[in-house]
């Protein structure tokens, strides 16, 4: 009760705000347009666009003529959002003119457009005529009808967002009438009534007037149709809504004829087919049908004359069908070419963007993999750097071992060579010791002249040490002398004894280390060689490191060749043709494969076993005769006869 209270309240409320719709004082369908033209693109545009397409009326004959010009412009003019807008009305056009699936087609083109504009308004207006579509379709079809609710649901839902008042109302409308078809009721009166107090709240008379008529029809008592009849048909009257007018009028005509009010049903009739001439020709139909049945059997003239206007009618619905089905077909036509344009250009602008991408990409890999390079070098260049460290750590402990081991060889030929005067010094005195105890007893004994015999052997012996001891100071000095060129100034040596020197060193350390060595040694030095001005230590190791190598190679052969074999090592000093100074270290021994003949001077190579050498000897005598000195450093050898190692240090 309180719910038909609150109708009967609104009822009063929309009666009292009614107002005639679609007059527009002092403006024409022309001057409208002119308007449209120049008005901002958006809601502004499509306000003026309803104003033209109901001038009058909804669905005005001369305002459905420029359904098209308005197309036309805005597809001209690249205005999407009237395009979209006016293609969604003309849909509703061929809907109402029977052509469904055509208007299908192009609100489904119109929608397509509108989704690229993002424009709320435009989504809503078209989801509702979609929904208006299905809603002319067969009714017997539950899928149609479901289609329907989504449809307008849809339409609701961005009219909302749009804030567009008056679709609003449509569609709640359109979701009664949906759920009123596929009869649940309860859904239906709810939308219903939701669109007829939405319109009375926002003032929009055409949807109070047809929501009306939309719940008169759930009603089933017939006190209430005659009330909701009457009150749209009040609304209508006070609005100039035609349309409702025409309809609410049959409406009352069906319901007088069936409770038998022959009068009142032929005057609401005679109403409605008044109201229609206001209206498109298919608002004809309906009243003029209702006309020639009321007069058929009662009146042939006005019978024949109601059925004419009837055939009429829809022969001429038949024809707009058809002539707006051209026009629709046409522009579906020219859309289709644009959509094929837009798609070549589409193509291209793709084809473009692949390339872009492709350029890109290859851009990206080419990047990546300078920035890959660029990493792993960097990375690289810290292990190499890292390796090198460690190689330099390395070297110097090598350097060191070599150099400590040059030394132990050194000490070695240096301990043999003294160790021989030693050896005299021993035993002479050893013999003396045992002449002085025979000296007594010989002179206790009174033996004169043994006693001087023995004086003599003495003192014989005491010049033998004294020799000895001699040598051995000479030896010191020697290496004393060595030591103070270790200074690395240059002084004037004799290659001559210098390399004599270091020669037997070398020979003596290499017995010092097996006893049972021994080599034939050959000098060849030249007599006339001048003094040359080196640091003495550092060509004495040069020379040193040679003779060993020679010694080495020419003992390993021994082992191997047997009492066959005599190993020689020879040196030979001489003066180059440019001046200087140059030796050669000869040996015998199983000389150097062609192999290995380039690697002999590079750092860390040897051939001896682990333990024996440590592969810097010649190094270091290359950087000292080369860097050192300016000099160059050369090896012949055939593999089985021996080595030669050529010396030579400029003047």
């Amino acid at each position: 009760m309180g719910q038909q209270i609150n109708v009967d309240n609104l009822i009063h409320i929309a009666i009292a705000r009614a107002r005639p719709v679609g007059t527009y004082a002092g403006q024409s369908h022309d001057s409208l347009f002119a308007a449209f033209r120049v008005a901002k693109p958006g809601k502004e545009r499509t306000r003026i666009i309803y104003q033209i397409i109901n001038y009058g009326q909804p669905t005005s004959r001369l305002g459905l003529t420029y359904h098209y010009k308005i197309l036309d412009w805005s597809r001209k003019n690249n205005d999407r959002i009237s395009e979209a807008i006016i293609m969604a009305e003309i849909a509703f056009q061929l809907a109402q003119n029977g052509d469904v699936a055509e208007a299908i087609k192009m609100d489904l083109a119109a929608l397509k457009l509108a989704e690229k504009t993002g424009d709320n308004e435009a989504l809503g207006i078209i989801y509702d005529s979609l929904g208006c579509c299905f809603s002319n379709a067969d009714d017997t079809f539950t899928a149609n009808n479901k289609q329907m609710i989504w449809y307008f649901g849809m339409g609701l839902k961005y009219s909302a967002l749009a804030h567009n008042d008056i679709f609003i109302s449509y569609d709640y409308g359109g979701l009664g009438a949906a759920y009123r078809v596929l009869h649940m009721p309860d859904s239906a009166a709810y939308y219903s009534f939701k669109s007829f107090e939405y319109a009375v709240r926002k003032n929009i008379t055409v949807q109070v007037a047809q929501s009306l008529l939309d719940i008169q029809q759930l009603q089933t008592a017939d006190e209430l149709k005659l009330k909701y009849a009457r009150a749209a048909i009040a609304v209508a009257t006070l609005g100039k809504v035609n349309h409702v007018l025409v309809v609410g009028n049959a409406m009352l005509a069906q319901f007088h004829k069936a409770h038998g009010r022959a009068d009142s049903a032929m005057f609401y009739a005679r109403k409605s087919y008044g109201f229609s001439f206001r209206q498109a020709v298919f608002a004809q139909i309906e009243p003029a049908g209702l006309l020639k049945e009321f007069y058929t059997g009662h009146n042939a003239d006005s019978a024949l004359k109601y059925a004419n206007i009837y055939y009429s009618a829809r022969d001429s619905v038949f024809n707009i069908g058809k002539s707006q089905r051209a026009q629709a077909l046409a522009y579906s036509e020219e859309q289709h070419k644009q959509e094929l344009e837009a798609q070549k250009a589409a193509d291209a602008a793709r084809q473009r963007l692949y390339l872009l991408v492709l350029v890109i990409a290859f851009i990206s890999v080419i990047a990546w993999i300078f920035w890959r390079n660029s990493v792993r070098n960097k990375r690289d260049k810290i292990k190499i750097q890292s390796t090198l460290n460690e190689l330099k750590a390395a070297q110097a402990q090598l350097i060191q071992s070599a150099k400590m081991a040059s030394l132990g060889e050194l000490t070695a030929g240096i301990a043999h060579e003294i160790q021989n005067p030693l050896n005299f010094v021993n035993n002479f005195s050893e013999v003396s010791i045992e002449l002085l105890e025979e000296l007594k007893e010989e002179a206790e004994a009174g033996h004169t002249e043994d006693v001087i015999a023995i004086a003599d052997d003495l003192t014989q012996n005491l010049e033998k040490i004294n020799q000895h001891g001699k040598r051995a100071d000479g030896i010191v000095k020697g290496m004393l002398e060595h030591s103070r060129a270790g200074s690395g100034e240059r002084q004037l040596t004799d290659i001559n004894l210098l390399a004599d020197e270091f020669l037997k060193l070398a020979y003596h350390g290499m017995r010092a280390k097996d006893k049972d060595f021994n080599a034939e040694i050959v000098t060849n030095f030249d007599e006339n060689l001048p003094k040359v001005n080196i640091v003495q230590q550092d060509i004495g190791r040069v020379l040193l490191n040679l003779f060993n190598n020679a010694f080495y190679a020419v003992n390993e052969k021994k082992k191997t060749e047997g009492d066959g074999y005599t190993p020689q090592v020879t040196i030979t000093t001489f003066t180059p043709p440019l001046g200087g100074w140059g030796a050669i270290v000869r040996d015998n021994g199983n000389g150097i494969p062609d192999a290995i003949k380039d690697k002999i001077m590079q750092p860390f190579f040897t051939t001896k076993p682990t333990g024996q050498g440590t592969g810097l000897g010649l190094s270091i005598s290359y950087d000292i005769v080369v860097k050192g000195h300016g000099g160059k450093i050369e090896v012949q050898s055939r593999e089985g006869e021996g080595s030669e190692f050529v010396v030579q240090i400029p003047g």
